[in-house]
């Protein structure tokens, strides 16, 4: 008989590093937010105090990278654009948030690269396509 060799696919949260490197990427994206002028714009279209984005956001990633879904069944019929919709996201603010992601992924080092650059690349997509105009 011969043998059997079982591989299962792993989901871009196995691959990044699960939760505790998604907190870590969210801690250096919302430092870098905090203390970068670069970013001051991107700020200001924040709350005063950013825990409660520092405690969703990881959560929000890990289900969209094929992780634990905790996030839509806390927020049942919400997406992040429907989220997003009443503010005044324009290119600029995008493009920050995309550039603050990219720099914070790449603080926390993943240890995949690969998957770390699709990450940013997607994350990037998605916040550039959220601008009005």
């Amino acid at each position: 008989m011969a043998s059997q060799t079982q591989t299962s696919a792993k989901s871009p949260y196995d691959l990044i590093g699960g939760i505790a490197t998604l907190r870590r990427i969210t801690d250096c994206f919302y430092d870098l937010m905090e203390e970068d002028p670069a970013y001051a714009a991107l700020r200001a279209m924040h709350a005063p105090d950013l825990g409660a984005m520092r405690a969703s956001l990881p959560l929000f990633l890990a289900g969209w990278a094929g992780g634990p879904r905790d996030w839509w069944h806390a927020n049942p019929g919400k997406c992040m654009v429907s989220l997003h919709g009443p503010f005044a996201i324009d290119s600029e603010t995008a493009g920050q948030w995309a550039d603050a992601m990219r720099r914070a992924i790449t603080r926390a080092a993943p240890a995949n690269q690969e998957i770390a650059e699709a990450l940013a690349d997607a994350l990037g997509k998605m916040a550039l396509g959220m601008a009005k105009g």
